[in-house]
């Protein structure tokens, strides 16, 4: 389970309903954190938030992903949060100040700490190219996590959808809120993240294949079972041919349940679930 709210920015608070907002009241939050009974696996909040840093060092104590995001913090503050145990960008650039040349903003600390991944978009709407570009060549493939923030119409056709509480349209694959018109998450699937990844912004098979899987699978603590081929892990693949990287195939734990075994030219790629 990863809590992406109630303990954000109002500024910034992007398709979450402003009257559900809290602050990270640490009692508050380890409130939430127990009622997952076990799952909770990552927290986002803002941490300049009265009880932010407090709820950033608990969570760090409890062994649960603390998250800067949906954030109206500076630079200084995120610097704070990340001593204070942060290790996770959520959606970066998405939902927080942008860098400006005195006031760098959350988005630098965030990009130059070697102890934080970074989170992003790549479905063309979220992010410019070029922006996935700079965040590549400051933190490496190494510390980004490729995601698609999608939400239920992802796979789906145009059309309005609910989003918790609120109303969604989608158009042209693009999902926003009918009131308001803020970007409410996407419509991103994985795959084309990867093609978008490789064919557009230049990253090699393994970068790719290392930002959706590997490094998604090793900061959930989870690498001991997926997000890479080794013996004993589990056997999820999804194979892509080797001219479009369209997905040709799916196998979980070493079962096919789409496709089939047999491929004269392909390339073959895992993505942790």
């Amino acid at each position: 389970v990863h809590f992406e709210g109630p303990f954000i920015s109002h500024n910034r608070c992007g398709a979450h309903r402003p009257d559900l907002l809290r602050d990270p009241d640490p009692a508050l939050v380890r409130k939430l954190v127990d009622a997952a009974r076990g799952h909770a696996r990552m927290v986002t909040l803002a941490p300049e938030l009265p009880g932010g840093l407090d709820s950033v060092r608990m969570l760090a104590d409890l062994g649960v992903i603390a998250a800067v995001g949906h954030t109206d913090s500076d630079y200084a503050k995120t610097l704070e949060a990340i001593e204070a145990g942060a290790t996770v960008a959520t959606h970066l650039f998405n939902a927080m100040p942008g860098i400006q040349h005195r006031a760098p903003g959350p988005i630098v600390a965030l990009l130059e700490d070697e102890r934080v991944t970074v989170e992003l978009i790549n479905d063309g709407i979220h992010l410019h190219p070029s922006v996935l570009d700079l965040a590549y060549g400051t933190a490496g493939a190494s510390r980004v996590a490729l995601i698609t923030d999608a939400m239920g119409a992802a796979g789906m056709g145009d059309g309005l959808y609910p989003l918790g509480p609120l109303q969604v349209e989608v158009k042209d694959g693009v999902a926003r809120l009918v009131e308001g018109g803020s970007i409410a998450g996407s419509t991103l699937t994985l795959d084309v993240a990867f093609r978008r990844s490789v064919t557009l912004n230049g990253l090699s098979l393994n970068q790719a294949v290392e930002s959706l899987s590997a490094v998604p699978a090793r900061l959930l603590g989870l690498a001991d079972t997926v997000g890479s081929l080794e013996t004993g892990k589990n056997a999820d693949l999804v194979v892509l041919d080797s001219e479009s990287y369209q997905v040709v195939a799916v196998m979980r734990r070493g079962a096919w349940i789409s496709g089939h075994g047999t491929f004269p030219a392909v390339a073959a790629h895992h993505a942790a679930r």
